[in-house]
């Protein structure tokens, strides 16, 4: 090679400071509008199409929505330049299908459930439906089936959801030269994504996964400050979003910390009461 050659393979790293990182506004937009969609879509379908238009032995179209979920947070995969072995990828991909299919499973028998009085804000054992089952059995299997749904389900869904963002995060650093404020589309953005990360943290119950991913992402920051880069815009957003979900989660617990219900629905010291028990205890037979 002659030197000219060698220089033009040389990385120009002047412009590299002088690009800008960009805030990944379609990303955001399309994860936010899919999340909340897939979220809020079922109890509206459930409106829309009521139980008596399908046979109670067969899906309905709600279950049918959970199944769009395992595609929303690999988008993240797409942008990361932080990437993971294949076969971590698909092992990620495979766990959260499984995990998905545990919820379909309960969700489907837990809505049935529901419609013939079965209280979501209750224990299983202390629910009026399980009292009268003739066999005592049944109630192990349901328990079981709980079991599935409310930890291994939302542990393998939830494991993979957490690692991709903060795959991505790891990428949203530039050098102190480049460093930029987010744009006011980013601003208005953050409250919808800090309420959804918290409707995952407290509905799936993931708070100590969700804390060890806010942990870490303090370290990654705290590592690339020595070495001279600070977060973009989009890790910005993402810092200031996992804190707004923090501080909305701590309020949420204190709200219901005496409430002796759902202290029996959600024991331990950890009490974080899901959303969806809380209505069914305290709003429901209002709206209803």
């Amino acid at each position: 090679l002659t030197r000219d050659s060698q220089t033009s393979l040389t990385p120009d790293t002047s412009s590299k400071v002088d690009v800008l990182p960009q805030f990944h506004l379609d990303l955001w937009t399309l994860f936010l509008l899919q999340s909340w969609t897939l979220d809020l879509a079922r109890p509206i379908v459930m409106w829309v199409f009521p139980f008596g238009w399908f046979p109670l032995n067969r899906p309905g179209p709600q279950q049918h929505i959970t199944k769009m979920s395992t595609c929303v947070i690999f988008q993240f995969l797409e942008r990361s330049p932080r990437t993971l072995p294949d076969f971590l990828v698909h092992l990620g991909i495979t766990a959260v299908a499984m995990g998905t299919t545990a919820h379909l499973v309960m969700d489907s028998v837990m809505l049935r459930l529901v419609q013939a009085g079965y209280e979501l804000h209750l224990p299983v054992r202390e629910n009026r439906v399980m009292k009268i089952l003739t066999a005592p059995g049944l109630v192990d299997i349901f328990e079981l089936l709980g079991y599935y749904d409310d930890t291994v389900g939302h542990v393998m869904w939830s494991v993979p959801y957490f690692l991709v963002l903060f795959l991505y995060f790891g990428g949203c650093f530039c050098h102190k030269k480049q460093q930029q404020k987010m744009p006011r589309a980013a601003w208005i953005l953050m409250l919808p994504n800090a309420l959804y990360i918290w409707f995952v943290v407290t509905e799936r119950q993931t708070f100590i996964l969700f804390l060890f991913t806010c942990f870490a992402m303090v370290a990654t920051v705290m590592q690339q400050r020595r070495r001279g880069f600070v977060t973009n815009g989009n890790g910005l957003f993402m810092i200031l979003s996992f804190s707004i979900a923090l501080l909305l989660v701590i309020p949420w617990s204190s709200c219901w910390w005496r409430d002796e219900v759902l202290r029996r629905k959600h024991r331990g010291l950890l009490f974080i009461p899901q959303p969806r028990t809380v209505f069914s205890l305290h709003f429901q037979k209002l709206m209803f």
